[in-house]
């Protein structure tokens, strides 16, 4: 481009409107003529006071919106910012368009066609409504030249605003809260994807964080750069609208470059499955060497992630950043996450001696050692509280335990033993998470019985034995004695738990009953004196 043309380009960013108009005549001119010069496009997104924000060139066809994270919310549904931009060669508003004004919210999308001589046309524009209309979700003002246009925009925007509202005021919401609609895409039968859905809603309600829709869909291949189809993605947009959700949750884990996909399409805050337990984790940790484990595995999920957009990563971020000498700050946070994981690595090695160090030191006490494992929520601590008369954080969340606790156990007969609780397993479980939590899972190899909680009241309890035994082979636990026990039997209807002991060598019990517990007792005191006597003999 010519100088003054750029010089040009230069003014339009420093104009200002009537915030009443869409786009000034005059504005509207000089975006035509000089369009028509440079043959491109010409974009400009103004906020509600009439101010040029942003000067966008494109090319014949089209403008690429830049990323708008940068620039605040006006405060309600809509961006704030209505973009205004030129079609040469008598061309409709387009796709494009329509997903700019719905991915980005904007409050409205204007298009000037410009004739072969420069002058103006017709100003076309269209806005987002809260309720479809033969399937559409907005709706296009009737075309008018640019000086004859009514000055009712911020009126049009107010009227809008509380339209949206009022579509979302029959569902009450904490505003603490994050508000999240959750996405699955599958290639293969829904009945599978509505299970793995099922455990998404626990977990994120399990985060304290409010669920406003669950989305599943089903395609004949995962779209690589998107996952969810582009036409799913925008229906999700207008739907995060209308319900006012700030944050999407992907059921699927998602690869950098998806991530940074997604959140080229929207403003929204963006996580997967995997980043979702990480902050569960993240919150629910109270030893040191509990966070030193998911400090790790955070830094370890982060690394590959870092060249994406920043609020993508909101969670876990927090604490990195800066700039050296000579160094981008990619470079920086690429070099201090490195350092930081070599230190907790360190660290982490001397937990598992001092982890070592009390094994060796509990049996020296003589005493068999009892470690209760399942999936998560399935009452564990529960459990372990009513076995010992103990206070252990115990709630009906998922994850509510991470911290491994150890308790005494007086059998009958005067036989004590050692009953440790440890961090529930979950179907996927983040490679990060296990191998941060190696040190602590080591503790199952020094018991003398495995005791597997199930939670019998589950209806997918059989999947989630499976998912515990995957794991218990993958940590090299076979070797263990290993004891099934069905919880929650207050839950279950009994005839089903009758025939499954049948068919089973499990028992059963209540956690929060101890009159259920005799049959427990017995077994577990059973199994772990044969193992402890065998034990002794050798010694």
């Amino acid at each position: 481009m010519k100088t003054g043309q750029l010089k040009r380009l230069e003014r339009l960013g420093k104009r200002r409107t009537d915030p009443n108009l869409i786009i000034s005549a005059e504005i509207a001119r000089e975006m035509g003529e000089l369009s028509a010069e440079i043959k491109r496009q010409i974009g400009l997104l103004l906020d509600r006071s009439g101010q040029v924000e942003t000067v966008i060139i494109g090319d014949h066809k089209k403008i690429v919106i830049p990323a708008l994270s940068h620039i605040r919310s006006a405060g309600g549904r809509l961006k704030g910012l209505r973009c205004v931009h030129t079609h040469l060669g008598g061309e409709d508003l387009t796709e494009d368009d329509l997903m700019d004004l719905l991915f980005l919210r904007l409050d409205l999308m204007a298009m000037i066609k410009v004739m072969d001589s420069g002058l103006p046309e017709k100003l076309y524009a269209v806005h987002l409504i809260p309720a479809p209309v033969d399937g559409k979700s907005w709706h296009f003002l009737p075309p008018v030249f640019p000086s004859r246009q009514p000055a009712n925009f911020l009126e049009l925007i107010a009227a809008l605003e509380d339209e949206f509202s009022r579509s979302a005021a029959a569902r009450k919401s904490d505003a603490s809260k994050d508000r999240a609609i959750l996405i699955s895409v599958t290639t293969k039968a829904k009945t599978g994807a509505q299970e793995s859905m099922d455990e998404l809603v626990e977990l994120v309600r399990s985060d304290d964080v409010e669920v406003l829709e669950t989305i599943i869909q089903r395609r004949d291949r995962i779209n690589p750069k998107l996952i969810i189809g582009k036409g799913k993605l925008a229906e999700i947009m207008l739907t995060a609208l209308k319900r006012n959700a700030n944050l999407l949750i992907f059921d699927q884990e998602l690869n950098p470059s998806q991530v940074r996909s997604i959140t080229d399409h929207t403003e929204l805050r963006v996580i997967d499955r995997t980043q979702l337990i990480l902050d569960i984790f993240a919150r629910r940790a109270l030893s040191r060497e509990g966070k030193l484990q998911i400090e790790m595995a955070q830094l370890k999920y982060l690394l590959p992630r870092l060249g994406q957009r920043d609020d993508a990563l909101s969670r876990l971020t927090g604490g990195i950043g800066g700039r050296g000498p000579g160094e981008t700050k990619l470079e920086v946070d690429r070099r201090r996450i490195n350092d930081r994981l070599s230190k907790l690595d360190k660290r982490l090695k001397q937990v598992a001696q001092e982890r070592h160090h009390r094994r060796s030191r509990r049996r020296k006490k003589d005493l068999p050692v009892i470690s209760l494992v399942g999936y998560t929520n399935a009452g564990k601590s529960t459990l372990l509280n009513s076995l010992t008369k103990s206070n252990i954080y115990a709630e009906d969340k998922l994850f509510a335990t991470l911290d491994p606790t150890s308790r005494r156990l007086r059998f009958p007969e005067d036989v004590e033993v050692i009953v440790t609780d440890t961090v529930g397993f979950i179907r996927n479980l983040p490679d990060e998470l296990l191998k941060a939590f190696k040190a602590t899972l080591e503790e199952l190899h020094e018991a003398d019985l495995l005791v597997h909680i199930i939670d019998i009241s589950n209806p997918r309890f059989a999947e989630q034995i499976r998912v515990v035994e995957e794991v218990l082979e993958e940590l090299d636990l076979a070797g263990i004695t290993i004891m099934q026990v069905y919880n929650k039997i207050d839950k279950a209807d009994p005839v089903f738990v009758k025939e499954l002991l049948e068919r089973s060598d499990a028992v059963a019990v209540s956690a929060i009953n101890p009159a259920t517990f005799a049959p427990f007792l017995e077994k577990a005191k059973k199994l772990v004196l044969k193992k402890w006597n065998g034990h002794q003999d050798v010694a």
